[in-house]
């Protein structure tokens, strides 16, 4: 059995046992809910995430420097870099105007019972000068400490170039990160193996304590950003692969299964890094100098499924408050959601700094958002998963056009498959 197969076997195991345990009232049992939930689970899947973000910063770090000195033309770096940053933008700012189209077409808000006791405290954004002073480390060894990884990708970039400009200095440095970089791999794929075990604690974790009361409340809600999601991720990439990369979206999407589950567990871009690169690389043929720099770059600024959230959620809150957005202002959250993508990059909490930021450009309460940190991390599981696919799909489109894809191994299903001993 391939560790793909097992790993979602398992997830779906976990899903029904976390159901389970909700839906009988098991956590009730002390036994249950503090060793079992909160303490098998629990610790299973924490474990498996702390390996996973033990690897993100020496992986973006290495490959990220591998990929700059494969390139050879400092030129290369600026046209890559230019076409990545604008599809995820497009990307980014289609997500969550298809989300304003459906809220307003199933309109989830109109005669919800607003609770009176909403309370809800949102975090500053910050500037977006102070974003663009930031990209550049004062202390490269603080910002990995601190996994800051716009400021990591520019180090790498910088040390990349650097090497590639000082001759035979340069060479010997190149070799040993090559060394490295093989050797990380290779844990990579050691921390994968645990992965069916630890997706299963961290899904049936997340069911047994959100179970289906907390989803029924905001029902429309909740599959309104669902089928926003899932429209986003089935039609939008299919149809930007097959039209500009001339790529067949079947075969992508079969080999995003490993990396939209290991999203949909972990909750997080950042710790699916390792995946997601393995998977371009080794599953999809691009070349790493393309895939090391596009995917950390992805996990940092590319949003698409928390723009999603976004959308529906400032018509959700809007409609429960009994406030109309005129076109402008719903100009003004496409615009501001997709240049928050940026400018709150790497913030923990990303998506509602994002939402609070939003909502008080238009006028609407911040505290509405105590309506839906209920169902928030189910949604945020999900939206993992489109923001994980985004990325490889932007990877592929930009790998195509510059000749950097192994279409072979792009077609051929069973390329990078790790088999289950």
């Amino acid at each position: 059995m391939t560790l793909t197969k097992k790993i979602i076997i398992y997830m779906i195991i976990g899903a029904f046992v976390g159901l389970s345990i909700n839906i009988f009232g098991l956590m009730d049992n002390s036994i249950v809910s503090d060793y079992l939930v909160g303490g098998l689970f629990y610790v299973v899947g924490k474990i498996f995430l702390y390996a996973l973000q033990m690897l993100v910063v020496p992986l973006v770090f290495v490959s990220l420097f591998c990929g700059t000195t494969a390139l050879n033309d400092p030129a290369m770096l600026g046209k890559l870099g230019g076409k990545t940053l604008v599809l995820y933008l497009i990307t980014t700012a289609l997500a969550i105007s298809i989300a304003i189209s459906f809220a307003y077409l199933i309109n989830p808000g109109v005669g919800f019972d607003l609770p009176t006791d909403l309370e809800f405290t949102a975090k500053q954004a910050p500037p977006f000068v102070e974003v663009l002073i930031n990209l550049v480390p004062k202390n490269p060894v603080e910002a990995m400490a601190s996994g800051n990884m716009l400021q990591i990708i520019v180090f790498s970039i910088l040390l990349g170039l650097s090497a590639t400009m000082a001759g035979e200095p340069g060479k010997r440095i190149i070799s040993i990160f090559e060394d490295f970089n093989v050797v990380i791999m290779k844990l990579v794929k050691m921390v994968m193996e645990l992965a069916p075990y630890a997706v299963f604690a961290l899904i049936a974790k997340v069911f047994a304590e959100i179970g289906v009361d907390a989803i029924s409340k905001l029902s429309q809600y909740f599959f309104t950003i669902i089928f926003a999601l899932f429209v986003h991720a089935l039609v939008v990439y299919p149809i930007m692969l097959t039209i500009f990369a001339k790529l067949n979206p079947i075969k992508f999407l079969m080999k995003m299964r490993t990396p939209m589950t290991f999203a949909f567990g972990t909750a997080s871009s950042n710790a699916t890094i390792p995946v997601t690169l393995r998977t371009v690389t080794e599953r999809m043929g691009v070349e790493k100098s393309v895939g090391s720099f596009s995917i950390p770059f992805g996990a940092t600024i590319n949003m698409d499924g928390t723009s999603i959230m976004q959308g529906v959620a400032t018509v959700f809150i809007a409609q429960a408050y009994g406030i109309d957005l005129s076109l402008s202002q719903l100009g003004t959250v496409v615009l501001m959601a997709t240049m928050a993508s940026i400018g709150t990059a790497g913030v923990p909490g990303v998506g509602l700094i994002m939402l609070a930021t939003v909502l008080t450009q238009v006028g609407i309460p911040v505290e509405g958002i105590g309506i839906i940190i209920g169902v928030d991390r189910l949604l945020d599981m999900t939206r993992t998963a489109v923001n994980v696919t985004g990325d490889c799909a932007v990877t592929c489109i930009v790998a195509k056009s510059e000749g950097k894809l192994d279409v072979d191994v792009f077609n051929n299903p069973d390329s990078g498959v790790i088999e289950e001993k």
